[in-house]
């Protein structure tokens, strides 16, 4: 099914859902807060959320939705969206078909005698101490959001003072199939 998948929260023992959707909207003011009172309105929480203006158009600006919905109400949802002035285009991100990235900035407890082993750690995943203290490290770490899971169960023996993640972003897949072989593929089927 396109746009879900399953994970399980850490001790819950069951799967959640996930849609991810990308919503590319007219950067004006008070855009975001309609998108997220559209949600708010139907039941549905959103389980992550990131917004910036997009790359090639400053007036336009790109929001990825995670949000934990069955499928059939999701239609409903984007059926909404649209409805909102301000939305130029929604697309539905399968998991299988696009990459998934986070940041995760955390700062930990590392008193000179565990300092080395938290830093190994954190290159271990390839992320990077971005703040020194007497007694602790802020680090900072990016990947797919199951890493970032790991890195922070890794880290909570340790005592996380305090962790705060961005939420994803995501884009589709590159084409991998050179045009000339896709022509020949079509061919021959």
């Amino acid at each position: 099914m396109p746009g879900i998948y399953n994970t399980t929260p850490s001790g819950s023992g069951k799967p959640v859902r996930h849609h991810t959707l990308v919503v590319l909207v007219e950067n004006q003011p008070g855009v975001l807060a309609r998108v997220a009172g559209l949600f708010a309105r139907r039941g549905f929480n959103i389980y992550s959320l990131a917004v910036a203006p997009t790359d090639d158009d400053e007036r336009f600006s790109r929001i990825t939705i995670v949000v934990d919905v069955e499928s059939s109400p999701l239609e409903q949802i984007t059926k909404q969206l649209f409805k909102l002035i301000n939305v130029v285009k929604i697309s539905e991100l399968d998991p299988a078909d696009s990459v998934e990235r986070e940041l995760m900035i955390a700062t930990v407890k590392a008193d000179p005698s565990v300092r080395s082993q938290v830093i190994e750690l954190v290159d271990v995943f390839k992320g990077s101490v971005i703040d020194v203290g007497f007694d602790e490290l802020s680090i900072a770490v990016n990947g797919d959001p199951d890493k970032l899971d790991d890195v922070e169960e890794l880290l909570r023996p340790y005592g996380i003072v305090e962790l705060q993640r961005t939420g994803r972003v995501a884009l589709p897949k590159l084409e991998r199939t050179p045009p000339r072989l896709k022509s020949l593929q079509n061919r021959s089927a």
